[in-house]
This record gives structure tokens, C-alpha cells and sequence, in this order.
């Protein structure tokens, strides 16, 4: 029994935070898990950025409001559904994810959850298992699932990596030459052949 699961951002949707930063004005928000492999200081800073501007949630949904599904995601992503399970794995928030999933036909997301003052200050983040991706991957396997897994940032490299196949998809240069042994690929075309091979 198979079950594919894809990262979110870089990989269906734009980075978020990169959208945010673009629209704010605000280029250390720019920062993002393909640079800063650790996930918790790379929020901590995040959320320290967002406080010195006075922005919170409201803000932020309201940049995510405005993008979507990279040229042709939904498209794979339907066609990828047609055939097996798929899960999305993100390290995003459920207070973000929600006007994605539906520009992606509401397919399955496990994702993380913020925590939200009454005012709309965010004021921490409950991740929903450590190392989240590789946990879940490792969950799976244990409940009966070969896994295939997909994502371009360094905290997707314990999911791909434990996995029956796994692969880089748009992915930095830096990323694809210190792990050689990973193929990568650009296109939906691409990685929809690889998973096929897989499957």
C-alpha cells in the first residue's frame, strides 16, 4: 500500500513567507526553510520580526488570500490522487494552510498550528509532533504504508531519505549538491513520471 506525501510551499503553493516579506516590504522575511535548517530558531526569528512591525494573523491571511497554486500543481495533484493516497506534510499552520487547500481541491494536509492573541498578535507556534515530516513518514511505515515522498527544503531531507523513493523537487543548488544521491526535478511532468516508476 502506497502513499505519496509532498511538501506545500516551493513545491504546490509559493513560499508564504516569501509572498509576506514581498508585500510588507520586510526582506529578512524572506528567510526560509531552504536557508535556515533550523526550523524552531528560523520561527522564533519570524515571530520576532513580526512583533517590532505591530503584524499578525490578519495581515498574513490577507497575502495568502492573494496566491496560488504554482502553473499546474493542481493538476498533478489531481492526476497524483486519481492514482494512490497522498498527503501534504507541511511545517506551515493550519491558520494559513486553509485558503490553499482549498485553490488545491481540498486534498489532505497535516500541518502545525499558531498560537493567537485575541488581538491577532501571533505569540508562538505548537508544532504537532518534533520533526514533524520524518515522524509522520515513519508513522505511515508503521501502520502498513511504502511511502514516496517529495520537497525541496532541508527539513524535508528526513522524510525523503526514509522513504521507499523519495526526491528533491525544485529544490536549491546547494541542497541538490550536498545530497547527490537524491534525484531532483523541475517539472510536474518530471516528478509524476518518478513517482509512477515507484508506485
Amino acid at each position: 500500500m502506497n502513499i505519496v506525501c509532498l511538501d506545500l510551499e516551493g513545491v504546490l503553493v509559493p513560499e508564504i513567507w516569501v509572498a509576506f516579506a514581498e508585500e510588507t516590504g520586510i526582506p529578512e522575511l524572506k528567510k526560509t526553510t531552504r536557508d535556515e535548517p533550523d526550523y524552531d530558531k528560523l520561527m522564533k526569528w519570524r515571530l520576532g520580526i513580526l512583533k517590532e512591525h505591530g503584524l499578525g494573523l490578519k495581515e498574513i491571511q490577507e497575502t495568502i488570500a492573494k496566491i496560488n497554486p504554482m502553473p499546474g500543481a493542481k493538476e498533478f495533484l489531481d492526476e497524483l490522487r486519481s492514482m494512490t493516497q497522498v498527503i501534504i506534510i507541511s511545517d506551515t499552520f493550519t491558520q494559513f494552510a486553509a485558503p490553499l487547500m482549498k485553490k488545491l481541491g481540498w486534498p489532505t494536509i497535516f500541518c502545525n498550528s499558531l498560537e493567537v492573541a485575541e488581538d491577532g498578535e501571533i505569540t508562538g507556534y505548537r508544532m504537532r509532533v518534533e520533526n514533524s515530516k520524518y515522524s509522520t513518514v515513519k508513522a505511515l511505515q508503521s501502520i502498513g504504508f511504502e511511502t514516496i515522498a517529495s520537497g525541496d527544503s532541508h527539513n524535508d531531507l528526513g522524510m525523503i531519505k526514509a522513504s521507499k523513493a523519495g526526491f528533491l523537487f525544485k529544490s536549491t543548488e546547494q541542497i541538490k549538491k550536498d545530497n547527490p544521491e537524491l534525484p531532483a526535478y523541475e517539472t510536474y511532468d518530471e516528478l509524476m513520471e518518478a513517482i509512477k516508476k515507484a508506485l
